[in-house]
């Protein structure tokens, strides 16, 4: 770390649960974002902010005028643009130094086993089961922790899934991917707009927390938020030994 590392990580480096050589773990960081929406601005943006050394970013879409309401790191003039540029943009205006690679694609299984072996956290922020199911498949088979949230009308959920730990579950423990589960989208049923800045900065919180050793991650806990009453409800998760992604590692 250099002098000027030290006047912008001051903050972080004050706190005895990071320090410098916690920063310094944040800064020669590789974490991954499947999703650049309304999770993915928040986590990418804090991770930015926070001196991830190398944030990778997938998402096939592009900036919609809907997408303004809730997506906080996209903006009126890059409408009509990749939103993994639109990302990368927002992280090069708040730390120029932190190194963002942008891939505009589908994260499908080929291209997750890659991504992920590659990746010290890895963060789901999409939007549908079978992605998020496909990214629990590459974190286990590369033992790399996975930190999952979701968000929808005013209800969220997130999750630590650490596949190192012989005791936490994946995300196929809690979801099986045999589950018949109703696939809800925002666009259809709506979603409260700082309800994914809420769940999307304890990703971050979350990976940071992973990377630089502080305090006790969400690991074998899945906390869910009703953003009407503002209240937390968490419930205790475990490996199942039969599960079809992970059990066998049990």
């Amino acid at each position: 770390m250099n002098d000027d590392d030290l006047l912008r990580y001051s903050r972080h480096v004050l706190l005895n649960e990071i320090g410098i050589e916690g920063q310094r773990l944040i800064l020669d960081a590789k974490v991954l974002i499947i999703g650049a929406g309304g999770l993915g601005s928040p986590v990418a943006l804090y991770l930015g902010s926070a001196g991830v050394g190398h944030i990778t970013v997938v998402d096939h879409d592009t900036v919609d005028m809907t997408n303004l309401q809730r997506q906080v790191a996209h903006t009126v003039a890059r409408v009509g643009s990749p939103k993994v540029s639109s990302i990368q943009c927002a992280i090069a205006e708040i730390n120029p130094g932190v190194r963002v690679t942008a891939i505009q694609k589908r994260a499908d299984a080929a291209l997750l086993d890659e991504l992920v072996a590659q990746a010290d956290v890895v963060l789901d922020c999409c939007d549908n089961f079978a992605t998020r199911h496909a990214i629990n498949i590459a974190c286990v088979a590369h033992k790399k922790p996975l930190v999952s949230g979701a968000a929808i009308r005013f209800d969220g959920q997130i999750s630590v899934y650490d596949a190192r730990d012989a005791r936490s579950p994946c995300y196929a423990c809690v979801f099986p991917p045999e589950a018949t589960f109703e696939e809800t989208r925002c666009a259809t049923m709506g979603v409260f707009a700082p309800l994914v800045g809420i769940i999307g900065t304890m990703q971050a919180a979350e990976a940071l927390k992973l990377i630089s050793g502080a305090g006790k991650p969400l690991t074998g806990r899945l906390l869910m938020l009703d953003g009407r009453a503002m209240e937390f409800t968490e419930v205790r998760i475990g490996r199942h030994t039969s599960c079809p992604v992970c059990g066998s590692a049990a």
